[in-house]
């Protein structure tokens, strides 16, 4: 019987195909390759050949985002919410985005955002002083609901009305849901498009009250100099995680040029960078 994961790590890439996230056009040009690299394009290339890509005009690059976003929820809410004898909870896996009501502030460990708004849209002077750094949209979320106390009494009692009266975990506290993770998603990642994601990050580890949630970067960018810019060093970003590790280092191999060898091999051997099925894994830690 084949393993959960590696069935849905199939139906991911199958998914990333029938969606055309990943494409290659009729110049040979993969759609997650910089057309102006040579080796961007054979790193490319060699994976979307493992993967069986069709060719076809490249998406344009916004929709090929937002479904690259769309897809990474769907594999997670195909396979996290599985591992509840690892991680039990109500779990939910959310894709935000402009016309959801959900946001960051709609977390336990951030809703003093809110509040921080209101005063921005009340005051220019404190809008100016506030500055936007405290805002972060991450591109899908992984949240939990509050336990109710039947729930969290269910084996022992562990909680009464003279205890644990301000814990986010307990429903009859009235709190709202629990932040568990971030994850960014990056088709490509250019250098502002990486940056994007560690500002991101350190928005959510400056402004929250409380635990900090897993913050995590999925990306099918071929290169990994620039896997490098983002997944090189600790303190913002809990690791990247590449759509196809296992094809890119077999393709990145295959070309044969030494220093983008030796550069994945440090992101691998330094556990900065993993495969897209580690990360249900990983969230449940």
């Amino acid at each position: 019987m084949e393993a959960l994961l590696a069935l849905e790590r199939k139906k991911y890439h199958q998914s990333l195909l029938d969606n055309g996230v990943l494409t290659i056009d009729r110049n040979g040009i993969p759609s997650n390759a910089d057309k102006a690299s040579k080796l961007s394009v054979e790193i490319a290339k060699n994976i979307a050949d493992r993967l069986m890509a069709e060719t076809h005009e490249k998406v344009v690059g916004q929709t090929s985002g937002a479904k690259f976003e769309q897809i990474n929820m769907e594999f997670l809410a195909n396979t996290f919410p599985k591992l509840q004898n690892l991680r039990p909870g109500k779990w939910h896996i959310v894709k935000l985005g402009n016309r959801n009501s959900m946001k960051t502030s709609s977390f336990a460990q951030y809703e003093h955002l809110a509040d921080l708004q209101h005063l921005r849209e009340y005051s220019l002077k404190i809008a100016a002083l506030l500055g936007n750094d405290y805002m972060v949209a991450p591109d899908v979320v992984v949240y939990r609901e509050p336990e109710t106390d039947a729930e969290i009494n269910a084996v022992q009692v562990i909680v009464d009305d003279s205890v644990a009266n301000g814990a986010d975990l307990r429903a009859k506290n009235g709190g709202l849901p629990i932040l568990h993770a971030s994850v960014s998603a990056k088709w490509t990642m250019r250098s502002d498009r990486a940056q994007n994601s560690r500002t991101e990050a350190l928005g959510l580890i400056r402004n929250r009250k409380g635990l900090t949630p897993h913050i995590v970067v999925v990306t099918g960018e071929p290169m990994p100099a620039r896997l490098a810019s983002l997944a090189l060093g600790t303190g913002d970003i809990d690791c990247v995680y590449h759509f196809a590790l296992y094809e890119l280092i077999d393709a990145v191999n295959a070309t044969g040029a030494e220093d983008s060898i030796e550069m994945l091999k440090v992101l691998v051997d330094g556990k900065r960078l993993r495969d897209i099925s580690d990360l249900p894994m990983d969230l449940a830690i």
